[in-house]
């Protein structure tokens, strides 16, 4: 059973430099030196520090030189006098303390020649000799573990003043003192009694911080940690408790109610007596399903932390009237500091000013908010809505959640949402709406907290909402808006002919400020100039309304003074699909260097066609899009100017993504079989350059092949996602891919282009896979190598055998997976494609096993990870080594089997692929099972659950099995059957084999604890 059961703490070095160390140290006086030394310290540098450890081996450093300790008696003595503190120790208790009721005839000479050894290594006057004793005078944060009370003492004045998360941080850095155990290998009695109260106080630490991980939501992390900490200490019934309630607070009901079973029979057993009376209450308020256990039991004062978003965008400088509607808004949200939560819907057509005018409320009442203010442009006008549960994710993200604590469901999401913001005062403006189906998972439910939410919609059927319609502005706000852009001389001069203006710009906030910014910017134009254009240019958007004629009427005369190149960037930017644009996206788009299509889309904004959306990224306001891509249809002549402009954005993210690829996976040939390109992308030089762009344009990227797929770029469009496979093993982004991947086959069929079809189909299948669905994805790559061979395309057809040689493993078909992995490999080796013949390798290393070939698949993995580590390829190394600690632990070889998965671990983190980093747990918790060390099993399958695996529910089922193993093991065996139920009916319902053994583990009689 591993000892140290806590958090990891890093390796223990000398403890750092106290920050109160004392200051005039020009003389190199210290603290505590006799006069000569002082004296002497004059002319002489200033002495080093000396330093001490006793969370850990017992320890002395003299600034970075690490002295000797001596024998184990003098380590003894030298830990006797550093836990005193400055105190004299009695010879007599000194000797009693080394050696007890049998110490050695000389033990008074031996504690006297201890003593003299340590004079000698460390500092003069510091071991001193008075009232026939010795002392050490040392500072008090000369010692770890004076440093860990003073962080301790820090920590608990942060939480009784309210501020949880600075109490985590603080008990962190105490606990991150400790190395391992307390005066390791230190004889004698007293140092047993002392490392027992040091083992003693570090539990409590990590129950308090526990109990504030639960306070601040961090449930699923605790569940892990708690785990382990059951495991190392069962008897602990206050870590059992935390246990329960965090596996409550995750939503795993039935492991709690269990993990109080396991205890009632575990103490019955071991002392005879029944669980202490809070473990009871709590195993009732969980039956009961109190409400009250999902949020904190006291609530702290408001208070500042690094977690309080400020997500509102700014306010307009020049924002007019509406004073009305400020009044009863403001009103509105001053209500939520009572009983109830206030929800306020905007609704308008576009342009009309909804979002300013909420953004400007919002900014009016964040004072009643101090805990902070949310934000989120919901996109409910396109296409492409936001989905509610990524919405939530980047929610609880801003709030102060980490990744691995956000759950996967839109139902889990938005629990863990609303008990995040119980409590607290948080303002949440939901801009943009598509319908109230949308909204209701984002908003708060709880007193205190309001939310503003905009839409083109009237939202009826959002219970309890106050609804506000907003209307065009009145002549006179029109006026005055109008006014405040162009100037009062201009327009005090004209006001006939400026009233002409708003009026013919609907009098909606939109197209007023449009038409005044391109008055205010031509000094030589009159107002009236400005009402004649108006008068004649009004037209209709097809997709608009009635009510928005007046908009088209704008957009017109914005866009008719454009210059040529503006009006030319203004109509194919409008053409692009996806939520934003890169600068380097539309320089490709407009075929233009960089800075001169900076400069261009500044001149956009400028004149409020364009939204810098952030440094080096623009965006369309959505009415505006539609009038951009009306203008293409009708002015960009000839057509192919639309045709070219879409086919160098699909380049750019073609050859750009094939660049990723390619730093990633280097000697990999896919950039060899893609479409060519006649635009360039990107170039990258860092690794990690590369990544962070993926990801950034994850979303665009996916949008431009949905948009290519659907006419002649389809080719290009099928291997844009090919090229981009990594986006659906990220975690992130799979469900995006597998949106566009579907579209992308869909085209590919009605086409009838094998080529297309087969690669389309292959990308399908790395989808499934992902999933767990092993059927499907056998289908797929079945037709995808049926296609490849028929046209003669090499590198579909071993991908597909590669695949199926996966899918057939987890079916349990060992003896097709060997074939078509042996398939996969000839392929890759024909193709010059090392890292194919490496990853079949690897893939064959599992199917030896489970042919009874342990020591050849060890073998086979041994190869993969040569291959991959001799061409760089860091992100399939990490699968290589992931292949070969499976091959160690079948083969009994744990601690290699462990070192090579660690490896693999780090990999996958450095290459962001979360899934893999869950799937990584789960088998590392499979390694320390097979190793007997079940408590490490269970905290590793916890975090695997937390972070989701590869696999879909089939792992999941697969890791809760190993999980309950590893809980029986533990004496836990209500939980572990809890796990065994959920594991059956995840497998039943995918028709998994591996159903049969969770039967038969609960078939099993009940183990005794």
């Amino acid at each position: 059973m591993d000892r140290d059961s806590g958090p990891r703490v890093p390796e223990q070095r000398a403890p750092a430099t106290p920050n109160t160390m004392t200051t005039g140290t020009k003389s190199g006086t210290k603290s505590g030196a006799t006069a000569d030394t002082a004296a002497g310290a004059a002319t002489a540098p200033a002495p080093a520090e000396l330093r001490f450890a006793v969370l850990g081996p017992v320890r002395a450093w003299r600034g970075g030189e690490t002295l000797s300790s001596g024998s184990p008696q003098q380590r003894a003595l030298l830990a006797a006098l550093l836990l005193r503190e400055g105190r004299t120790a009695t010879a007599a208790e000194l000797i009693d303390g080394m050696w007890g009721e049998t110490p050695p005839p000389q033990a008074l000479a031996a504690v006297r020649t201890y003593a003299s050894r340590l004079r000698k290594i460390l500092s003069p006057g510091v071991l001193v000799s008075e009232s026939g004793g010795y002392a050490l005078r040392t500072r008090p944060d000369a010692l770890d573990l004076g440093m860990a009370q003073e962080l301790a003492a820090a920590a608990e004045k942060e939480q009784t003043a309210g501020n949880r998360h600075q109490a985590r941080v603080l008990i962190n850095k105490a606990l991150g003192l400790w190395d391992g155990e307390p005066l390791a290998s230190v004889p004698g009695p007293y140092a047993e009694n002392e490392r027992a109260r040091l083992v003693e106080w570090r539990l409590q630490l990590v129950e308090g911080r526990l109990d504030i991980d639960l306070e601040l939501g961090r449930h699923a992390e605790a569940v892990s940690e708690l785990t382990a900490l059951t495991a190392a200490h069962p008897l602990r019934e206050r870590l059992r408790e935390l246990l329960m309630l965090a596996l409550y607070r995750s939503g795993r009901q039935a492991e709690a109610l269990a993990v109080y079973a396991d205890t009632r029979r575990l103490l019955a057993d071991e002392l005879g007596v029944d669980p202490r009376p809070e473990l009871a209450r709590l195993q009732q308020r969980i039956l009961r399903a109190d409400a009250e256990l999902a949020r904190p039991t006291e609530e702290p004062a408001p208070v500042a932390t690094f977690t309080r978003p400020a997500q509102l965008p700014a306010t307009v400088p020049d924002f007019t009237g509406r004073d009305l509607f400020v009044r009863e808004l403001g009103n509105r949200l001053a209500s939520a500091e009572g009983s109830v939560m206030a929800v306020s819907a905007l609704a308008g057509i576009g342009g009309v000013g909804k979002t300013t005018l909420a953004v400007h409320v919002a900014h009016a009442a964040r004072p009643r908010f101090p805990d902070g203010q949310l934000y989120v442009d919901l996109q409910g006008a396109g296409a492409r809505f936001a989905e509610p549960e990524a919405v939530l994710g980047s929610f609880l993200r801003a709030l102060g959640t980490p990744d691995s604590a956000i759950p996967d469901s839109l139902d889990d999401r938005s629990a863990l949402y609303r008990s995040t913001l119980d409590g607290r005062r948080v303002l949440i403006l939901l801009d943009n709406a598509r319908d109230a189906a949308q909204v209701r998972p984002l908003l708060p439910g709880t007193e205190g907290c309001a939310a503003l939410v905009t839409s083109r919609v009237r939202m009826v059927d959002l219970e309890g909402a106050h609804l506000v319609d907003l209307d065009v502005m009145s002549p006179e706000e029109a006026l005055q808006l109008f006014t405040r852009i162009v100037g009062q001389e201009r327009v005090t001069s004209e006001r006939k002919a400026a009233l002409d203006v708003v009026a013919a710009c609907g009098f909606l906030p939109l197209a007023i400020r449009i038409a005044a910014s391109r008055l205010a910017s031509r000094r030589t134009w009159t107002v009236s100039v400005l009402a004649a254009k108006l008068a004649d240019e009004r037209r209709r958007l097809d997709e608009l309304q009635a009510g928005d004629l007046a908009v088209k009427a704008t957009f017109e005369l914005g866009y008719g003074q454009l210059e040529p190149a503006q009006a030319r960037a203004f109509r194919l930017l409008g053409l692009a699909d996806g939520p934003d644009i890169s600068l380097a996206a539309a320089a490709a788009v407009l075929d233009l260097p960089p800075h001169d299509t900076e400069d261009l889309l500044e001149s956009l904004v400028d004149t409020s066609l364009l939204e810098s959306a952030a440094p080096g990224r623009y965006r369309y306001h959505d009415l505006v899009r539609l009038y951009a891509r009306a203008c293409a249809d009708r002015d960009e002549q000839p057509r192919t100017g639309i045709d070219a402009a879409l086919s160098r954005l699909l380049d750019f993210y073609l050859a750009t993504a094939a660049r990723v690829y390619t730093i990633e996976r280097p000697g990999d040939r896919l950039k060899d079989h893609l479409e060519p390109t006649e635009y360039g992308g990107l170039v990258f030089t860092d690794r990690n350059d590369a990544q962070d762009w993926l990801y950034a344009e994850a979303d665009c990227l996916l949008a431009c092949a949905r948009q290519a797929a659907g006419g002649s770029r389809l080719r290009g469009a099928v291997d844009l996602l090919w090229a981009a496979q990594g986006l659906a093993e990220s975690g992130a982004n799979a469900k995006s891919y597998e949106t566009a991947a579907r579209s992308a086959l869909a085209a590919a069929r009605a086409a009838g282009d094998a080529r297309t079809e087969g690669r389309a189909r292959t990308s399908m299948t790395n989808v499934h896979l992902v999933a767990g669905r092993y059927e499907d994805a056998d289908d797929e790559a079945r037709q995808a190598a049926a296609l490849a061979e028929s046209v003669q395309d090499p590198a579909p057809v071993y991908w597909s055998d590669n695949d199926r040689g996966i899918i057939a493993f987890n079916q349990g078909r060992f003896q097709d997976a060997e074939t078509h992995l042996l398939r996969a490999m000839e392929g890759s080796r024909a193709d010059g494609n090392r890292p194919g013949e490496a990853s079949a390798l690897c893939n064959l290393s599992r199917i030896q096993h489970s042919l009874g070939r342990t020591s050849r698949a060890v073998t086979l993995a041994e190869q993969g990870v040569e291959v991959y580590d001799s061409i760089g390829h860091t992100l399939r190394l990490s699968n290589a080594r992931f292949a070969l600690g499976i091959a160690l632990t079948n083969a009994g070889r744990h601690t290699e089997a462990l070192e090579q998965l660690g490896e693999a671990l780090e990999g996958f983190e450095a290459n962001r692929q979360r899934l893999w980093e869950g799937t990584t747990h789960f088998r590392i918790s499979q390694a320390h099972f097979a190793a007997h060390r079940a408590g490490a099993a269970a905290q590793h399958a916890e975090q695997a659950l937390a972070i989701g695996c590869i696999g879909g529910d089939r792992t999941r089922a697969n890791v809760l099995i190993t999980l309950g193993k590893a809980l029986e093991s533990l004496g836990q065996a209500d939980r572990a059957r809890v796990c065994w139920r959920e594991a059956l009916a995840l497998h039943e319902g995918s028709g998994a084999p591996e159903a049969e053994e969770a039967r038969e583990l609960l078939a099993a009689p009940l183990s005794a604890a």
